[in-house]
């Protein structure tokens, strides 16, 4: 299609304005439950913590130009939410309170710096459990009659709770359900009264009741809490009238004196109405009993003698009054009655008087023995008190004055005459050891009288002892030390106890109670310990005794002491070493250890030291003088040095070493130790080399030692053979000794067999000199790789049987053998047999062991 010259203008244009057109950012739409975008239906919990990141804003610009987020709220409300312009990461920044603000609405903008787009969200806010139930319209007063029934309603408590859902639900309860006289309905609040229950003005005027409210419970802050609160009803009880009168002061007694004058109050009587809430008027009147000499005020229930004294006919009037309650409505209502006596009595002109078998008396005594028992009646006292006036004045009371709370006087109230009695209420108190006399001083005084009459005795009382006392040790234990050598009899240490009683009964007799003490005795009297005259004590061992002695009186009344005896050791041992000569090999840079004991029990007497007394050559030798050790001298690093310090150079040293303990005084002992000295190179010579090198120097050593070994294989030989022969000419077989004496061994065979039974002889002295095993002690113990021993010739010839003979002399020890001490076990790595030094050797002696072969054929 072709275009007109107009049309190029215009698309010119339209691509202008599309060029310079810049599309709005927008939000994304988050969904349901998100918490990233444009915070559409977007709620958080009101214990949401104050800087907790609650949302991110999230949008977009066509353009992919950068954006940048904002949050604002209305003026007139909080702002409770912070953003990130850059991020959009919205925060908490104040608290939350669903119960003053469940919606918060905010409005969100995104901009890319030349559009910017806003919206309006609302936010709910939901609950959690925060809130306490609260109770309204305190304080909670009630007014209840005492006469309600049980069971009744008497008060509605109400508590509300903000929070929603179960968090808002209450519940009420009795803080103290069991005590208490009231119930409360849980879900409505009414306070009822118990079951089974009253109330009673006269017993409880008012009662507290503290009441719970209980929320259902709820999450706050990612826990499960409950919240409650507490108020108490104050239940005030009205009183009713349902109580008679009560009287006070009951009950009532009342004198007329000679001297009181008609019209004269005599006593007043007392009532009042037992409903004390809404008491009603009382009125007194007067029953009977009163002829006519008294009254009584009706208001005031005075009672007033109506009669001189002259005139009252009777010394005691028996008098009942009667109260009676009056309502508010003016009937007579409850009534009471109480007696009242009325004694007629004289002017107090008498004393209290204390009297005696024989008349009045101001002293008693009495001897009684100690401690009787609780509540005995002093029945050796016999005493009387008087006092001769009438009615009130003749009233007193009795006091027994002197040392408190050991008797007691009965009866403590008279009227007129009484006999006395005193009666021991503390038997532990009369002790005669305490007190050999108590004195006390009998007091009688009147009570209601001016006058206040008084009269005293003396009461004197002499205790007698008995045995009520044990033995006592003036210690709970003794410690005593004595050294082990005292002599059979010595004096350990001398126990004391006391017995406070006296005469017979205070004398103690000291015995060892039990066993465990053979070797002590202790004076029956004295108390001493010592000794037996044949003990022999010994601190090595027992070191410590103890036993218990007893201190008995002679009613078999005993207490018992613990006694710790001591034995302090004397050096009386002297030190012992294990066998007084010793062998070692020490090996060259290594000590040996010589070790002695001393049986002493206490340092220092068993601490030994050591030293060397004597040293044969010389000293080469240094020794630990703690510990035992023995080692070379410093200056002593190779067998060469020793071996030119030796005049035989045999590396071999005989030393006296004395071992001294530290007591005082000292004790020492010697021993003599033989030590041969190596080291590690010739320990790893093969058994031959060790053989070679010890007879060198003396080759006749050499060859003692292989005849010793043939004398014995010689012998073994004539003792088989004459047993052979024996035993054939007893069973008349005479051929097999015919061919014995015909078959003679040929010297080729004889000497292969004795050089084997000089191999097999040098291994035996290798293997007592490196090794030493005692579940190889009979056996062959040929090393790996030797050439096994010829077998058995056939019997009968004798030569023939000398092979059965080679395990005899495996068991004749050495010269260096017995020199040499056990070494641990170990297997010596195999050298090889071809050195140089050996072979010359080896050849040097063989020729010497055949010349004595040949010399000795003649035993053959």
């Amino acid at each position: 299609m072709r275009r007109g010259p107009q049309a190029a203008p215009v698309l010119g244009l339209l691509h202008l304005c599309m060029a310079q057109a810049n599309f709005a950012p927008h939000f994304f739409d988050n969904g349901v439950g998100g918490t990233n975008g444009n915070m559409a239906l977007f709620s958080l919990p009101e214990d949401t913590p104050v800087g907790s990141h609650v949302y991110t804003l999230n949008g977009t610009d066509p353009e992919g130009d950068p954006v940048s987020y904002n949050i604002g709220f209305d003026p007139s409300t909080r702002s409770i939410l912070s953003v990130d312009p850059n991020f959009g990461n919205i925060t908490l920044v104040e608290e939350l309170d669903r119960e003053r603000e469940d919606e918060i609405e905010a409005i969100i903008s995104i901009s890319d710096g030349l559009n910017l787009v806003a919206e309006k969200v609302v936010i709910l806010v939901t609950d959690a459990n925060d809130e306490a139930p609260r109770f309204i319209q305190e304080p909670y007063v009630v007014l209840v009659p005492e006469d309600t029934p049980a069971g009744s309603s008497i008060f509605k408590v109400h508590a509300v709770d903000k929070d929603t859902g179960s968090g808002g639900s209450v519940t009420y309860f009795l803080q103290n359900m069991q005590s208490s006289k009231f119930a409360v309905d849980h879900h409505s609040g009414v306070l009822r009264l118990r079951p089974g229950t009253t109330l009673d003005y006269e017993k409880a005027q008012s009662h507290f009741v503290p009441v719970v409210a209980k929320d259902g419970g709820g999450r706050l802050r990612g826990a499960d809490v409950v919240f409650s609160a507490t108020t108490t009803v104050t239940v005030n009880v009205e009183d009713v009238q349902d109580t008679a009168p009560i009287f006070v002061g009951t009950p009532y007694y009342g004198y007329v004196y000679e001297d009181t004058i008609p019209g004269s109050e005599v006593l007043t009587v007392v009532a009042v109405d037992g409903d004390r809430g809404k008491p009603n008027r009382i009125l007194y009147s007067l029953i009977n009993g009163s002829d006519g000499a008294f009254e009584i005020n009706e208001t005031s229930g005075a009672i007033l003698v109506t009669q001189s004294s002259a005139q009252l006919q009777r010394e005691v009037y028996e008098l009942h009054v009667q109260v009676t309650e009056v309502s508010s409505a003016g009937s007579p209502a409850a009534q009471a009655m109480v007696p009242v006596t009325i004694r007629i009595v004289d002017l107090n002109n008498h004393p209290p008087t204390f009297y005696g078998e024989s008349g009045p008396q101001n002293r008693f005594e009495l001897s009684m023995y100690e401690h009787p028992p609780q509540g005995e009646i002093l029945w050796g006292l016999k005493i009387t008190v008087n006092d001769s006036d009438q009615g009130a004045n003749a009233k007193f009371n009795l006091q027994l004055l002197g040392p408190g709370g050991i008797f007691r006087v009965v009866p403590q109230t008279v009227l007129n005459e009484a006999q006395v009695t005193i009666i021991v209420e503390n038997s532990a108190a009369i002790d005669f050891e305490k007190f050999r006399v108590l004195t006390f001083k009998l007091l009688a005084i009147e009570v209601n009288t001016l006058e206040k009459f008084s009269s005293t005795a003396d009461v004197v009382i002499q205790l007698l002892d008995t045995n009520d006392n044990f033995p006592k040790f003036t210690s709970h234990y003794y410690i005593a030390r004595i050294p082990e050598n005292a002599p059979g009899g010595s004096n350990v240490v001398a126990v004391t106890a006391v017995d406070p009683d006296t005469g017979p009964w205070g004398e103690v007799k000291y015995s060892i109670y039990e066993s465990g003490a053979d070797l002590f005795l202790i004076h029956p009297s004295t108390g001493a310990i010592y000794t037996q005259p044949w003990a022999s004590l010994d601190a090595e061992s027992t070191a410590r005794y103890n036993f218990y002695v007893k201190a008995e009186d002679m009613e078999g009344r005993y207490s018992l002491a613990e006694v710790f005896v001591t034995l302090l050791d004397v050096n009386d041992h002297y030190p012992q070493f294990g066998k007084s000569n010793q062998e070692m090999t020490m090996v060259l840079g290594s000590p040996v250890k010589i070790e002695a004991t001393d049986q002493d029990a206490e340092e220092p007497n068993n601490l030994v030291d050591y030293s060397i007394t004597r040293a044969e050559p010389i000293n080469v030798f240094d020794i630990d003088t703690h510990t035992g050790e023995i080692r070379l001298k410093n200056s002593i690093c190779s067998l060469d040095a020793l071996h030119n310090i030796t005049p035989n150079g045999d590396y071999t040293w005989s030393l006296e070493v004395q071992a001294k303990d530290r007591g005082s005084p000292s004790f020492s002992t010697t021993a003599f130790l033989k030590i041969d000295i190596t080291d590690t190179e010739m320990l790893s010579r093969s058994s031959m080399d060790a053989f070679l090198l010890q007879t060198k120097d003396n080759p006749m050593k050499a060859v003692g030692v292989l005849a010793g070994i043939m004398a014995i294989i010689v012998a073994s030989t004539i003792l088989i053979s004459t047993a052979t022969f024996w035993r054939n000419k007893k069973s008349n077989k005479v051929l097999p000794v015919r061919r014995v004496l015909r078959k003679r061994p040929s010297p080729s065979p004889r000497t292969v067999h004795i050089e084997w039974l000089l191999f097999n002889r040098t291994k035996a002295a290798t293997k007592f000199v490196l090794k030493e095993d005692p579940s190889n002690e009979n056996c062959n113990n040929n090393s790996l790789g030797s050439p096994p021993p010829p077998s058995s010739p056939t019997p009968p010839p004798p030569p023939r049987m000398a092979p059965s003979t080679v395990a005899t002399p495996w068991t004749v020890p050495t010269v260096s053998g017995s020199l040499t001490p056990p070494q641990p076990q170990r297997s010596p790595k195999p050298k090889a047999l071809g050195s140089p030094t050996q072979s010359a050797l080896v050849s040097e002696l063989r020729q010497k062991f055949e010349k004595k072969i040949v010399a000795s054929k003649s035993y053959f």
